[in-house]
């Protein structure tokens, strides 16, 4: 057997996998539920009860008006005239301003809001891999079984290596067939209860590309989490690494940046680069600034990041740590 399809096996067979992989598809069912069961597309039998019921709202608005009118009316000349807005300001309002689309539940358009539910399921996959990737080789060093494979297998960075590869192609191969039966479970959902309009090819181009850049997202926590545990020798050092990013670098340095009056706060923050990647730009905005235009006058500053830049940042970033985890594999001593 070889060593890939080894690793490979103890990814799969492990039941921290399993349980994780289960759980994650378990939100990801409950998020497609309740879309499908918040929206519908509209009947003529749910438009017509909506009509029916934005039409009983108008004639109590009307009715109730004109009971003001009345009493304001009767109340001049008396101190209870301070209570009423001048009388002819009381006015019953317009059939216009009680539309039946108040009283219909929202249909789902796929064009407008499935790239939403996109970024939700490259984040949810991402947290996973992020987590997995960290317990399966951190729970190696931590159990022992890392020095007992390299007593059979002396090549240390053929073996670590050999492992995240193992990792990522697994990875890959989920997030894919997830994907695939996310996008064709919203794309029944709107075919059901919404609409599938100015669906052309270039904005199925456009979803293919997105979760493309998810799955690419994916695979990055993925080796990051790797990385980390490796470094430390434990699931925990990742996992811990994750939250201290999370409040210090993240929380704790936007809290200290907005206090400091520092420009392009959110330029700091994780979450814009991730935003570029997957929506292939965002704008930051340095709301503090006064750019002069004689068009539109004082303008605040804005910073556009785009996905070339934040998959470059991303790029690094896994060079850098899992650079550094393959370095120590080497120099440091196993025991």
């Amino acid at each position: 057997m070889s060593l890939y399809t080894a690793e490979t096996r103890r990814l799969i067979k492990r039941r921290f996998t399993r349980f994780l992989a289960l759980g994650t598809l378990l939100v990801l069912a409950a998020v497609v539920a309740g879309v499908f069961l918040s929206h519908h597309r509209p009947t003529p039998e749910r438009l017509a009860t909506a009509q029916a019921q934005a039409d009983r709202e108008y004639q109590s608005a009307v009715q109730q008006a004109t009971r003001d009118a009345a009493e304001c009316r009767a109340a001049q000349g008396t101190p209870a005239a301070q209570n009423y807005p001048p009388c002819d300001q009381i006015s019953p309002p317009a059939r216009s301003d009680f539309p039946p689309e108040w009283h219909l539940a929202p249909a789902f358009d796929f064009r407008e809001q499935f790239r939403y539910l996109v970024i939700t399921l490259a984040a949810l996959l991402a947290v996973m891999a992020f987590v997995i990737g960290a317990s399966f080789v951190g729970a190696e060093w931590s159990s022992g079984g890392m020095m007992n494979l390299l007593l059979w297998r002396p090549r240390r960075l053929e073996v670590l290596g050999t492992k995240l590869a193992a990792l990522l192609v697994n990875l890959a191969l989920f997030t894919v067939a997830v994907s695939a039966a996310w996008t064709g479970l919203f794309a029944l959902t709107a075919g059901t209860r919404g609409t599938l309009a100015r669906m052309t090819s270039g904005a199925w181009q456009s979803i293919v590309l997105m979760e493309l850049r998810g799955l690419v997202l994916v695979l990055v926590a993925g080796a990051l989490g790797f990385g980390l545990a490796s470094l430390g020798r434990h699931t925990a050092t990742a996992l811990g690494a994750a939250i201290g990013v999370v409040i210090v670098l993240q929380v704790g340095l936007g809290i200290v940046l907005s206090m400091a009056g520092a420009p392009f706060v959110e330029a700091y923050l994780a979450p814009t680069w991730i935003q570029a990647w997957l929506d292939k730009s965002t704008v930051v905005t340095h709301w503090d600034s006064c750019y002069y235009s004689s068009v539109q006058g004082c303008a605040a500053e804005t910073l556009t990041i785009t996905w070339p830049v934040a998959g470059a940042a991303f790029a690094a970033v896994v060079v850098l740590v899992v650079g550094a985890a393959m370095w120590t594999m080497r120099s440091r001593d196993i025991t």
